[in-house]
């Protein structure tokens, strides 16, 4: 009963989301109620925990949260100068004779390159995909399936990072990020290559999978053993960059090689001519150009920079008691950086008065559901993160503590599930990411949230192996459910609003997640079963 109630906040999401027809932030919504409810009386957590459990959740979805207004803030700005049109009319060019060669390059592509840079793709490419002419859905449903693992590996290196921070905290061992990162990479060749045959699958079914087959499969190795290669160079942080740029270049060089035209203006209309005269592509891209620049002013810590807006400016926010504060970093979260290139735009794009009003009234509209969504989400995976606990006063500092009657959600379910599976629970923990994806609506909520607990049960079931050998076996384990986590990026319920919003058709993320469901159980199967043959020659 209590493993059930226990998963039951995401069986009621997902039902209100599929059956219900509910929107991402009203199942949100409804999703925090029920979960608090859950938490407070079954499993008799303090109720001033569930309320700060909730706001140190809302606090720390801000790095994404905010990247979603700022992303859609940016993208309505590039729409009404006309930057969108510009770039569609570009983009028809490329390869347009050859539909899953422009999907690759586009969502593969062009949308692990935007991850990279701190951007958001569902924020981004939605209203390009919709004007090349693709459906409502597809506009939806691609961008969310390309915001995969990879974006594991984005610049900032966000979820490669929080994992090395908590592996390290738990372990005593100081790891790196390039220490940690193959255990990411390794899955990344066959992962990739699903994804991209998934995208194809949404577009056209099984006729449109076998059409693209080879060009899935070089997008998927390409972008693979780039993640690999670069882990291998102990550059995992600039992975995205990389591959983003290597998938675009290999594919239009497989356009080229298989005999179809690299530019093609026969899909051009008179519309997208006038725009290439009316607009260089340079100045479309100028908040991105410029975004690149920022990028690596604050993350190359040869600038100094870094130093700065990342440690010394941390601006520690404290608000679970015993808990490490929540840095907020506010100068150098990517969200700062693409609302000041679109700002410094703006003059450039000489826009009038009357365009600007109306891209910050589409902004009004646009990103308050989504921005909520994600922040509710968050509070949800806190409550159940902090579930059970309790504020008591230890050597005179207030700590929390799991007492009296008091159990946590989390760690029940990942509990049951090394009984239930033993040795086979490595198997299980991607499934187990899936599930903190799903809840949390990021990789790097669900790292933070489940490490310690697979680091737990890894060192209960595998204690035999030795303490190297169940060190190596915790990272894959953990390894697998952040994948799985990033899997969840595919019927997450805030970036599926997220998307719909930018193309003002909230609701139809419920549409979306029922055909993408099946995509992510499959994929986190296959993750499933990589885990269990690569935990043989650990």
């Amino acid at each position: 009963m209590a493993v059930l109630l226990a998963i039951s906040p995401v069986i009621v999401i997902f039902l209100l989301m599929t059956w219900g027809r509910r929107s991402a932030d009203i199942a949100g919504i409804i999703g925090w109620v029920y979960t608090a409810l859950i938490a407070g009386l079954y499993f008799h957590t303090n109720w001033e925990i569930i309320l700060l459990a909730s706001l140190a959740g809302i606090v720390a979805s801000l790095p994404v949260s905010l990247m979603v207004i700022s992303s859609i803030f940016q993208i309505n700005v590039m729409e009404e100068a006309g930057a969108v049109k510009r770039l569609v009319a570009f983009m028809k060019t490329l390869a347009s004779g050859n539909r899953p060669v422009q999907v690759m390059i586009i969502n593969v592509g062009a949308g692990t390159l935007l991850a990279a840079l701190g951007a958001t793709p569902v924020s981004i490419l939605p209203l390009i995909m919709l004007s090349l002419g693709y459906s409502a859905f597809v506009a939806i449903a691609l961008p969310a399936v390309g915001f995969d693992a990879l974006c594991t590996y984005a610049l900032l290196g966000v979820p490669v990072v929080i994992f090395a921070d908590a592996a390290s905290g738990i372990s005593g061992h100081p790891f790196t990020p390039a220490e940690v990162g193959l255990f990411f990479a390794q899955y990344m060749p066959v992962i990739t290559t699903l994804i991209a045959m998934s995208m194809l699958w949404l577009i056209g079914g099984w006729a449109e999978v076998k059409r693209g087959f080879w060009v899935a499969l070089v997008t998927g190795l390409t972008a693979g053993f780039i993640a690999i290669g670069m882990n291998v160079a102990g550059l995992p942080t600039l992975t995205g960059v990389a591959a983003g740029i290597g998938v675009i270049i290999v594919m239009l060089i497989y356009q080229r090689v298989s005999g179809g035209r690299v530019i093609d203006r026969s899909q051009q209309n008179d519309d997208d001519r006038a725009m290439e005269k009316k607009m260089g592509l340079g100045l479309a891209l100028l908040p991105w150009i410029l975004l690149v620049v920022f990028a690596a002013l604050t993350n190359y810590q040869a600038f100094g920079i870094y130093d700065i807006t990342f440690k010394q400016w941390a601006t520690p926010l404290s608000i679970m008691p015993g808990d490490k504060p929540i840095p907020l970093r506010l100068a150098w979260q990517a969200y700062t950086w693409v609302l000041i290139a679109t700002l410094i735009a703006i003059p450039f794009y000489k826009m009038k008065q009357g365009q600007m009003s109306h891209a910050l009234k589409k902004f009004a509209r646009r990103a308050p559901r989504p921005a909520f969504a994600t922040a509710v989400y968050f509070a949800i995976a806190y409550i159940l993160n902090y579930s059970g606990k309790t504020p008591q006063v230890i050597d005179g500092a207030k700590k929390l503590v799991i007492s009296g009657e008091g159990i946590n959600m989390i760690k029940i379910i990942a509990d049951a599930s090394a009984h239930a599976f033993g040795t086979l629970y490595a198997g299980i923990a991607p499934f187990l990411g899936l599930l903190g994806g799903f809840i949390s609506g990021t990789e790097s909520s669900a790292i933070a949230m489940l490490t310690k607990l697979h680091f737990d049960t890894v060192n209960n079931v595998f204690a035999g192996m030795g303490p190297e050998g169940a060190m190596k076996m915790a990272l894959l384990v953990a390894a697998a459910s952040g994948i799985g986590a990033g899997l969840a990026s595919v019927i997450s319920p805030s970036k599926l609003q997220n998307a719909a919003a930018v193309i003002d058709q909230i609701g139809m993320e419920s549409k979306v997640i029922k055909a993408t469901v099946v995509i992510s159980l499959t994929m986190t199967l296959v993750v499933a079963l990589m885990t269990l043959i690569f935990m043989r020659y650990i």
